[in-house]
């Protein structure tokens, strides 16, 4: 991924000298800062990963979205038709991205464990326009799915009682999930983010904990706090 990646932007790297160079000896006249360029950033990363990424749906929405922005600046369709269809695009696209992971995906690239269901494996929480509080004192914990969209979840962990290892699965969509857990788990994360991520760095993994949690997380604009 790493490989592919570096070979990508030192193309773009080499092709931006090029052009410097033949402005620089007037051998033409290109103008690097046109309207809609910074959307390259989004653009180039996004289908970079097509090819060497495991999530390739958050990649494919943001190249989507990248080319839309371009085609906005570029004055072929107007900004106020983009943002119309912004959201209930990427909602759509969130919920064809949910409904495949749920329905075919076993296991992620990373062979982190996906839980399966709700019944004996855990809870399923969903918070859409609001706030969600979960705390599992002095409860059995088996893992939890919980589902953030425009909106927050707090799960608290830090007194639950867990006895073998478990999986949470987070979708944050412009939504924030917050986890706060006890010391003695160490917690490994997967995560598949767009304009969003885990952040982790108030939580530190220790080689003597006896139980792990294991994270597989899609973040599109959004995020989620492991405490």
């Amino acid at each position: 991924m790493r490989r592919s990646n570096s070979i990508i932007w030192g193309i773009v790297l080499i092709a931006v000298s090029l052009v410097l160079l033949l402005n620089a000896f007037e051998i033409a006249n290109i103008n690097l800062f046109f309207d809609g360029w910074w959307t390259f950033f989004i653009i180039i990363p996004c289908f970079a990963g097509l090819f060497n990424s495991s999530d390739r749906g958050s990649n494919l929405i943001g190249l989507v979205i990248g080319i839309l922005l371009f085609l906005a600046c570029r004055d072929i369709f107007a900004f106020d038709i983009l943002w119309k269809l912004f959201v209930p695009a990427i909602i759509a696209l969130m919920g064809i991205k949910m409904i495949y992971k749920g329905t075919f995906a076993r296991r992620n690239a990373n062979g982190f464990p996906v839980l399966e269901g709700n019944g004996n494996c855990g809870t399923s929480t969903f918070a859409a326009f609001s706030g969600r509080g979960l705390n599992y004192n002095n409860e059995v914990f088996q893992g939890a799915e919980l589902t953030a969209i425009f909106g927050g979840i707090k799960c608290d962990l830090r007194n639950a009682i867990i006895e073998n290892d478990v999986v949470i699965n987070t979708c944050s969509l412009f939504g924030g999930i917050d986890i706060l857990v006890a010391d003695d788990v160490n917690v490994k994360v997967d995560s598949n983010s767009l304009f969003g991520g885990v952040d982790m760095k108030k939580h530190q993994n220790r080689y003597d904990n006896a139980h792990t949690i294991y994270l597989n997380s899609t973040c599109i604009f959004g995020g989620v706090d492991i405490k």
